[in-house]
């Protein structure tokens, strides 16, 4: 526990009982292993009931949990800002401290020799360090979009995709991402872009140039035998019905609000407003498709008379 007070309490009794019920959600998510965002616990408290969803109940949450740490009333370890991070080379003691830190973390490439080379990516940030929970074991990297992913980073993903390729896997990319007008859009977003890198996306018609669409691209990597799929894992709308997030409205000025509102209406839903053990539920499913767990066992096998290497070493410089 790192509860520390910087000053005396300056609290309602109401928001003294606010910052009770936000301990007990906080210690309901550390027993499981989890460190919450200030929006995952907006929307734990929007979906229990004790506040509505609206931007004012989140600035007033903020500043809460800001007294509620300064008071010493609630533990600064248990919001995490996942954007807002200090960083600085590696460094160690001494030659024995960075061999234990290689015994400890040393592995294999854990898709390697995999059917299928994974990803996932998600639209949220704060979103990574839940899901890293289920994707690390597998070493499947997360890709942080935050909104519509830059050139660079397509241009990066297609290299390991092309490698991937190469070496005669199929790709799956796991998308989580928000029920609104630009969150469902972006999935064909994604594959329209990064198809665009393995062929162009124009060709010429008499004077015009036409967007050649992904399913014509999909069709163009199949005759050369090769797979690759954007599976969205989370938010759908069969979700949403089934775990009843709290809505917001849609975004009316976001350039697809039309479409969306057709064929959804004028609620959206964020995809964090899911708990995070759904969320891990969800993914694990969508890995457990994918992975041959046989291959996956013989890597980690395979690690085990490295390990034993690395600690012959290790004991040589004691």
């Amino acid at each position: 526990m790192t509860k520390i007070a910087f000053r005396p309490a300056s609290l309602s009794s109401e928001n003294v009982t606010r910052l009770e019920m936000i301990n007990r959600i906080i210690e309901e998510y550390k027993v499981q292993g989890y460190v919450l965002t200030l929006r995952q616990l907006y929307y734990q408290l929007v979906t229990r009931e004790v506040i509505a969803n609206n931007l004012n109940e989140y600035r007033k949450l903020s500043v809460l949990l800001v007294e509620g740490r300064m008071s010493g009333v609630v533990d600064w370890a248990a919001i995490e800002d996942r954007l807002r991070q200090a960083e600085s080379p590696s460094s160690w003691n001494s030659p024995g401290e960075i061999l234990d830190s290689c015994i400890h973390s040393y592995a294999r490439p854990r898709q390697q020799g995999q059917p299928v080379y994974i990803e996932v990516w998600v639209e949220k940030d704060a979103l990574s360090e839940v899901l890293s929970r289920v994707t690390s074991p597998y070493h499947i990297p997360i890709m942080v979009n935050r909104g519509y992913s830059s050139a660079s980073a397509m241009f990066e993903a297609f290299g390991r995709f092309d490698q991937a390729f190469r070496n005669d896997q199929a790709i799956r990319i796991l998308y989580l991402g928000d029920h609104d007008p630009s969150g469902l859009n972006m999935v064909e977003d994604i594959e329209g872009r990064i198809l665009e890198f393995f062929f162009g996306s124009y060709f010429t018609q008499g004077k015009r140039k036409e967007r050649v669409p992904p399913e014509e691209f999909r069709g163009r990597l199949a005759d050369q035998g090769l797979d690759f799929e954007i599976i969205p894992v989370a938010l759908t709308r069969e979700q949403v019905n089934k775990h009843r997030p709290p809505p917001n409205p849609a975004k009316m000025a976001d350039p697809r609000a039309d479409k969306y509102v057709s064929e959804h209406g004028r609620k959206s839903w964020e995809v964090d407003a899911l708990k995070p053990e759904i969320l891990n539920r969800l993914l694990e499913s969508a890995i457990a498709e994918h992975m041959d767990f046989n291959k996956y066992r013989k890597m980690l096998k395979a690690e085990i008379p490295d390990r034993v290497k690395l600690k012959k070493l290790r004991a040589q410089v004691d």
